[in-house]
């Protein structure tokens, strides 16, 4: 059975750490939405350091950062996981992240945890991970 989670609203590190922990418990995850996560800060600041990791890697030859949400989330995810080794491979094939909601999860139930959740109200400092990804291509 898969589980569904629904990224909007959720903050990315909180919501990779919950994944990245029931992953290596064994689950299967599916998370939705992942480009309504929401990454806390100024916006300037937040964009301007996703920039220089997606560039780092452009003229040295590495390493690698990806560009579109789905791909930032999963990179974010692999980064809590003990990725090298195989019982981190495992998990991180267990998890599957989509941009929008597929049609097979639509009818289900979507799970949102709690502790990845943040009131947008009192920190409106925050930048999503669709606006990460659209503005990768500007200086900052």
């Amino acid at each position: 059975m898969v589980t569904v989670i629904d990224a909007d609203g959720l903050l990315l590190g909180r919501m990779a750490s919950v994944v990245a922990g029931r992953a290596l418990a064994g689950e299967e995850i599916a998370i939705v939405n992942a480009e309504k996560a929401i990454v806390s800060g100024d916006r300037a600041y937040v964009l301007a350091d996703y920039y220089r990791k997606r560039n780092r890697g452009s003229r040295e030859g590495g390493p690698f950062y990806p560009r579109r949400p789905d791909h930032i989330i999963k990179r974010t995810i692999r980064g809590m996981l003990p990725y090298k080794r195989e019982r981190g491979i495992a998990a991180f094939k267990r998890i599957k992240v989509y941009v929008g909601v597929p049609v097979e999860f639509s009818a289900m139930e979507r799970e949102s945890p709690k502790a990845a959740h943040i009131d947008r109200l009192s920190s409106p400092r925050y930048v999503t991970v669709g606006a990460i990804s659209t503005n990768l291509g500007a200086k900052y």
